[in-house]
């Protein structure tokens, strides 16, 4: 770290959560995933987290996901900041979004959420059933002040922010975010085409800020990685009622899972 650095400011919990709607404490969230990553999951215990604008994993993936909207791109395109007039609140949001990461979960248990999440697996999918309360509750105690990140096996501050939201389904082409004054970067990352709607999705994210450089002792990281791993431990959630049911696919291959499972000392609920 040269001489005229700072450090990163410590993420907080919930910093924006007067911003975001809110899902009743009883909701419950499904998520739909492979049988394998499931296991894997249990295994490692961790949530996958994505980057927003790295979302690739199936082709009706969201590639705009977490992008300015283009009506929006204009005016944040000619607003710079005081000190770096060329470095301009576009730049800042695109460098926001870099920085941001996403867990996404339904808040309906629909056929869209089967036809189009956790397909390609050797032994189908299934749904991970949360209590969003126990989940919510869980993930802000790992994140309590004087928390630490390990980054690559480097136990650094910890900058990421967390936040809870459902997204909002907007025409994407028309609706501006930046009518009155510029938005909170985070409101990008709720904001999505209306054609996703059949979603109905609630998201985690993990976000730093925005702005400057970010840097491990000397060594300035250039991009920061497509995914994090969140610790979660799945035994724990399901003996605490985090976790409600493990439910199957259509073309889940129950035999091969409830066999998984068993090696965690898990039974299927």
């Amino acid at each position: 770290m040269t001489a005229d650095a700072m450090p990163a400011p410590e993420g907080l919990i919930e910093p924006h959560a007067a911003l975001l709607r809110q899902p009743a404490d009883d909701q419950r969230l499904y998520k739909v995933m492979q049988t394998e990553h499931l296991v894997s999951s249990i295994a490692e215990s961790y949530l996958h987290f994505n980057r927003v604008d790295r979302y690739r994993d199936f082709d009706t993936a969201d590639s705009h996901d977490g992008a300015q909207l283009p009506a929006d791109r204009e005016v944040n395109a000619v607003v710079g900041f005081e000190r770096t007039p060329d470095f301009t609140a576009a730049h800042y949001y695109d460098q926001c979004r870099a920085r941001t990461y996403a867990c996404c979960f339904a808040l309906e248990n629909d056929e869209h959420l089967w036809q189009t999440y956790g397909s390609g697996g050797r032994h189908g999918r299934v749904a991970v059933v949360f209590d969003f309360a126990w989940l919510r509750q869980h993930l802000n105690a790992q994140l309590a002040p004087g928390a630490k990140l390990d980054w690559q096996g480097v136990v650094c501050r910890q900058i990421f922010s967390i936040n809870y939201g459902i997204v909002d389904y907007v025409d994407w082409d028309e609706h501006r975010l930046n009518a009155e004054y510029l938005p909170n970067p985070i409101l990008y990352s709720y904001t999505k085409a209306k054609r996703f709607r059949a979603e109905h999705e609630l998201r985690i994210t993990l976000s730093a800020i925005g702005m400057g450089k970010l840097a491990i002792g000397a060594q300035v990281m250039q991009d920061l990685p497509h995914s994090l791993h969140m610790a979660f431990d799945f035994p724990a959630a399901l003996a605490e009622g985090g976790i409600i049911s493990f439910d199957l696919g259509p073309d889940c291959d129950e035999a091969w899972l409830e066999t998984e499972l068993a090696k965690f000392g898990i039974e299927r609920r």
